[in-house]
């Protein structure tokens, strides 16, 4: 039977679901940022509508706007090239995450209005992964822990821990009266080789030279997957699934996002202002 979960703060009369979870492999990633904007859009002109948006993408590291201003950022670029990533600036806040096909991405897009701090978006966020996790492990998720893990690729605020070893990581932008929270989980994979990525990429874009922002000095030991810290038989597929299972329980309608004429005028905008981004890269 399922539960509907009225009084809590994520619950909304209908909820959407965009599943980019396989589709997203064969996309460039850019086009992704450009989903949530239009997503942000559409939502702002429902007053009791969430949209959840999950996205996977092939081996690409996503820059933040500051990794730009690195002195030899050329050099740091060229060395996740030849190590066959894609590279991209995102238009959120943070600074360099790695994706690929092992690491599942959920947006939430949620109304914008006063109820909705910067601090209560994360907050929702964390709240429904420790909720999807528990499905996986109740002891292990009963554990997590929200807080910046300084030697982290893109440390903050809402890093997602287990036992000191990052796993996720929480963004969120906010335009046109949505909020889009995002959040990255290592689901399965090698966590510290993905760290060393980003770590090299530093040392190739910095090189000793003076920065005008503190980068990351990531220890790799310090990151890891869900698989690696001990959550049995999870998988991108199994979280999507949850996910769904949490929706439906937070909603009294819980449907698959139809995509409209208006939406996707506003999405060719969008993705030609990521282009416009992304000229340089």
């Amino acid at each position: 039977m399922n539960v509907k979960h009225h009084s809590l703060p994520l619950f909304r009369k209908n909820w959407y679901i965009l599943d980019h979870s396989i589709l997203g492999l064969g996309m460039n990633p850019i086009q992704s940022f450009a989903f949530d904007d239009t997503l942000c859009r559409r939502v702002s002109t429902q007053p009791d509508w969430g949209i959840a948006r999950t996205w996977v993408h092939d081996k690409t590291v996503v820059l933040g706007i500051q990794d730009q201003r690195l002195p030899h950022v050329e050099d740091g670029i060229q060395f996740l090239r030849n190590a066959g990533y894609t590279v991209m600036v995102r238009n959120s806040g943070g600074l360099a995450v790695v994706l690929d096909e092992e690491i599942l991405n959920i947006s939430i897009i949620l109304r914008d209005n006063k109820q909705l701090s910067i601090d209560s978006g994360y907050g929702h966020m964390v709240s429904m992964v420790r909720n999807i996790l528990e499905a996986f492990d109740s002891d292990l998720s009963a554990n997590i822990i929200d807080g910046e893990i300084k030697e982290s690729y893109c440390p903050g605020r809402y890093d997602l821990s287990l036992f000191g070893k990052k796993f996720a990581g929480v963004s969120q932008r906010r335009l046109r009266g949505g909020v889009a929270v995002q959040i990255y989980l290592a689901v399965n994979g090698s966590g510290s080789n993905r760290a060393a990525l980003v770590q090299q990429f530093y040392e190739h874009a910095v090189k000793g030279m003076p920065t005008k922002f503190e980068y990351p000095k990531i220890a790799p030991e310090k990151m890891a997957s869900l698989e690696e810290l001990g959550f049995k038989n999870i998988s991108v597929k199994g979280i999507v699934h949850q996910l769904m299972i949490t929706l439906h329980s937070l909603s009294e309608t819980f449907d698959h996002y139809e995509w409209r004429n208006e939406d996707w005028n506003w999405y060719e905008a969008n993705l030609e202002r990521m282009k416009n981004r992304n000229l340089e890269i």
